[in-house]
């Protein structure tokens, strides 16, 4: 008689698996730099009217900022001080800590910097939004606690040319403390101005927004200080806890950020079914019709003209929608709905003039976009810049697998012990 095997070592590998690895690093890569040159890109374009936007020359006053702000409790650095130079530095961090994102630089903590810059813009005036600044300030929060920057970044990187310079100079003996975590006195300079900034947000916290978002970020900034520390001085079993930490963080926030794009279309998808215009579909044929919604005039009328296809794009966009969380757990059909949204925000961006309203929703697309065709795309960029700088071609990572993410083994992503010869650690195997 044969009895069914014990569900303890299934559930012991799981728990391994998500204690071990920081999952998903080509996806969190992309959704870090998708949603940082999103908001990149709309500052620099608002450069000239950002007085207007979220300065002092707006039609939202600081004053009638700083009453919302004492209703709502939000958080921005901006109501510290109604001073044109004070607005001048917010805003100019705003773009440094988002280029910074974007590069992949000291992601921990910029990406703290990152989120600052988000909030003290958006909640100074709330009605300067076309709906992907609401996606935007989401992922924002959520981007803290991400391991964004393993691959793709300049953290990676540094982090694999560390680990190059300790083999060859230890060549494969233990590692010593101090050694880990050494990455010049930058990141202890990023810490010490982060914690000025800190100090600020505490002096003004009456209008610094709600005590749980200043009490977040001591927690992040002491959090940051005893990576640091711990991976300089302690590479050992504290170390192997902050890993399983930080391992737990990351796997779950990537969950919160699936289950948020899933929700955001969901939602849309069946508030259109109940709308009139969209069960007859006729929706797609009014905004082409506003001026504000045609940048391109010719083109909008071309498609306005046809009742055909304005039909087959309108149910065509309800059940994408609609139908999209419904098949997460199937991979070709995922894969083509993926593709079907992409391409419809990329088609807003053109007819309806809102490209960072399509950026950001893109961009929390990539979330699901599959590790294989990641690595595709990156082996191709790589290869583009080689040919570009006459550089000798990198030998490409080879996955082993269609689906999972820890399928490719690159330098910067096969082993959380910086700096030693052993395998990703975890306190359960």
């Amino acid at each position: 008689m044969k009895y069914p095997s014990s569900p303890a070592p299934r559930l012991a590998a799981a728990v391994q698996k998500v204690t071990a690895h920081a999952l998903g690093p080509y996806q969190s890569a992309v959704v870090r730099i998708g949603f940082s040159l999103t908001w990149l890109l709309f500052l620099l374009r608002e450069w000239p009217h950002r007085h207007e936007l979220y300065g002092p020359d707006g039609p939202w006053s600081w004053e009638m900022g700083r009453r919302l702000i004492a209703d709502n409790h939000s958080f921005s650095a901006l109501m510290w001080s109604d001073g044109g130079l004070w607005f001048e530095i917010v805003y100019g961090l705003a773009v440094l800590s988002a280029a910074l994102l974007l590069l992949g630089w000291h992601t921990r903590a910029v990406s703290v910097l990152f989120m600052a810059g988000v909030l003290s813009l958006q909640n100074r005036s709330i009605f300067m939004g076309d709906g992907g600044d609401n996606v935007l300030h989401l992922m924002a929060l959520y981007l803290v606690f991400v391991r964004c920057g393993q691959v793709w970044s300049l953290d990676a990187r540094r982090a694999a040319r560390a680990r190059a310079r300790t083999s060859e100079d230890s060549e494969g003996a233990e590692e010593t403390p101090g050694t880990a975590g050494a990455d010049g006195p930058a990141g202890p300079l990023l810490w010490i101005v982060l914690g000025g900034f800190l100090m600020a947000a505490t002096w003004f916290s009456g209008v610094s927004g709600e005590g749980w978002l200043l009490a977040l970020f001591w927690v992040l900034w002491l959090g940051h200080a005893l990576w640091w520390l711990v991976g300089r001085y302690a590479p050992g079993e504290p170390r192997t806890l902050l890993d399983v930490i930080a391992n737990l963080t990351h796997n779950v926030t990537l969950v919160v950020i699936m289950a948020e794009v899933c929700l955001i279309y969901a939602t849309a998808g069946w508030y259109k079914v109940q709308g009139s215009r969209w069960q007859d579909g006729t929706a797609l044929y009014y905004p082409l019709h506003l001026d504000y919604f045609t940048p391109w005039p010719a083109l909008s009328a071309l498609l306005a003209g046809s009742g055909v296809l304005v039909l087959l794009v309108s149910y065509g966009t309800v059940i994408v929608q609609v139908a999209f969380p419904f098949t997460l757990f199937h991979r070709r059909i995922k894969n083509v709905l993926l593709a079907a949204m992409m391409l419809e925000h990329a088609g807003i961006a053109v007819l309806l003039g809102l490209p960072f309203f399509s950026l950001a929703m893109i961009a929390a697309d990539a979330v699901f976009l599959p590790t294989v065709f990641l690595v595709w795309l990156g082996g191709q960029a790589a290869w583009g810049r080689d040919r570009l700088l006459r550089r000798p071609p990198a030998a490409p990572p080879v996955p082993e697998g269609p689906e999972d993410p820890e399928a490719v083994r690159l330098p910067e992503q096969g082993r959380t012990d910086e700096g030693t010869g052993a395998g990703p650690r975890t306190l359960v195997g």
